[in-house]
C-alpha cells in the first residue's frame, strides 16, 4: 500500500483528525541513514508525525521542523515537513542500540530526558516557535502534551514503527485526533472510550488497516466524514547548488584550507545523507563566490 494522509472530520465538525500509513517512507529514511532498530522506530515516529503536522498547514510553502535535543545516546533527531505530504529527517546517533524494554524497542531510553521544539514557517516575519519538555521520549505522548500546553488544543496522538526480522520496516504510520473548543461532554465521553479500547497503532497496521479503516476504529460511533487524501513520501530537495551555499558560509579562511589540503572533499546531506564531491577547483570557484559575497 503507497502511503499517503487522510484528513477528516467527526461529530458535525466537533473533531478534526488525520491518519497516514508511512511505511514506505519509514524504510526509505532507513535505508538513506542505515538506522539501528530502535533509531528507525524513534525517527519513524517522528517523521510520522511530522508528515501528518505538516498538512495541517494551508500553504505550500509553509514549513514544519520537529527537533528532539535529548540526554540519551540517540543525541537528538530532527524532521521537516511541508504541507503536500514531504517530510525528511535524521537522528544524529543512526547506530544507537539498546536492549528491548517490555518486549519492545526502546524509544524512550534512546531519547533520554530532553525538549521537543517545534518550528513553523508560514512565511511571517517570525517564525512560530515552541517548545515543551519530553514527556516519555516515546514521541506520540510528547506530541500530546505538545499541542495540549503550546497550542491549546486537546489531542490524541497514536504512532507506530514495526520492525522485521532482518530489520527492515514492516508497517508504520499513526493517526492525531484533535477536539474542538465547542465539543459536548457526550461526544468526547465517546471519543476517550474508543481511546481506551483500541488497539495500538502497529496491530491495526499489522492486521492490514488503511488510515480510514484506523480512524473508523478510534472515531466509531462518531459519523466520520472523509475531506481529502494526499499522498505521502520521504523527499529530500538537496541539490549540489544547495549544498555549494553551504559550504560558501563557512568563509574564506576554511574553504582555503580545504585547498590547500589539495583534496577533493565529501559534503554529505544531513536530511538524506547524499554524498556530493567537490574537486579542487570546484573549491576555488566557491572561494571566489565567498570572496565577491564578502564584498557585497
Amino acid at each position: 500500500m503507497a502511503d499517503y494522509i487522510v484528513r477528516a472530520t467527526a461529530a458535525n465538525t466537533q473533531l478534526r483528525a488525520f491518519a497516514v500509513i508511512t511505511t514506505e517512507l519509514v524504510e526509505t529514511a532507513r535505508q538513506h541513514h542505515n538506522t539501528s532498530p530502535v533509531a528507525t522506530a524513534a525517527l519513524g515516529r517522528l517523521l510520522t508525525g511530522g508528515v501528518m503536522m505538516g498538512s495541517m498547514m494551508k500553504n505550500q510553502q509553509d514549513m514544519l521542523t520537529l527537533q528532539i535535543k535529548c540526554g540519551g545516546p540517540i543525541g537528538g533527531l530532527t524532521v521537516t515537513a511541508d504541507s503536500q505530504g514531504n517530510v525528511k529527517g535524521y537522528v544524529n546517533n543512526p547506530d544507537v542500540l539498546l536492549p528491548p524494554k517490555n518486549g519492545k524497542l526502546d524509544v524512550g531510553g534512546a531519547l533520554g530526558p530532553g525538549f521537543l521544539n517545534v518550528i513553523k514557517d508560514m512565511g511571517l516575519r517570525e517564525p512560530y516557535s515552541g517548545q515543551t519538555i519530553l514527556q516519555t521520549g516515546e514521541i506520540a505522548e510528547d506530541l500530546t502534551y505538545y499541542f495540549a500546553t503550546s497550542e491549546q488544543v486537546p489531542s490524541s496522538v497514536g504512532l507506530g514503527v514495526l520492525m522485521e526480522k532482518n530489520n527492515t520496516v514492516r508497517c508504520a504510520g499513526g493517526f492525531i485526533v484533535q477536539v474542538m473548543p465547542f465539543i459536548e461532554d457526550e461526544v468526547l465521553n465517546r471519543l476517550e472510550e474508543n481511546i481506551k479500547k483500541i488497539r495500538s497503532v502497529t496491530a491495526m497496521l499489522d492486521n492490514g488497516h488503511t488510515p480510514e479503516e484506523m480512524l473508523g476504529e478510534v472515531l466509531e460511533g462518531l459519523d466520520v466524514e472523509i475531506v481529502d487524501t494526499l499522498p505521502a513520501q520521504f523527499y529530500c530537495n538537496c541539490s549540489k547548488e544547495r549544498i555549494e551555499k553551504a559550504v560558501i558560509s563557512i568563509g574564506e579562511k576554511d574553504i582555503q584550507s580545504m585547498i590547500d589540503d589539495g583534496e577533493d572533499i565529501e559534503v554529505k546531506c544531513h536530511f538524506c545523507n547524499t554524498a556530493y564531491n567537490y574537486t579542487v577547483g570546484e573549491l576555488q570557484e566557491l572561494l571566489k563566490k565567498a570572496g565577491s559575497r564578502r564584498r557585497l
